[in-house]
């Protein structure tokens, strides 16, 4: 929501290009780690939806990359935004390598083919 509301101040000309990017791929993080959360019973397609949400952070911090480089992003707001998608990125990586962790307990793991 942070990317959000800090993309609300980039130039309108930016609205179809780089805004519609940052906040389509800042969104996808959530949107994906959720989608792979309700499958979590199938510990493949949940770890893929986590690296598919990974994807999206390492685009977003591409994004904000941009933005800064182009003036829209202050550079401290960028570092503090770039040091939370990290810390996404490694509660990401946690949760593909122990994917086990997020099977209910109600429930036995079932293997994709």
């Amino acid at each position: 929501m942070d990317v959000f509301h800090e993309s609300k101040s980039f130039p309108k000309d930016e609205q179809y290009s780089l805004t519609d990017q940052i906040r389509r791929s800042s969104r996808s993080v959530a949107a994906n780690i959720a989608e792979g959360f309700r499958k979590r019973q199938y510990p493949k397609l949940f770890v893929n939806k986590l690296a598919d949400a990974d994807g999206e952070a390492t685009e977003t911090q591409v994004w904000l990359d941009f933005a800064r480089d182009c003036g829209y992003l202050r550079a401290e707001q960028h570092d503090t935004f770039i040091k939370e998608f990290e810390e996404v990125g490694k509660m990401l990586g946690s949760m593909m390598a122990t994917p086990e962790k997020f099977i209910p307990s109600n429930q036995h793991p079932i293997e994709q083919g």
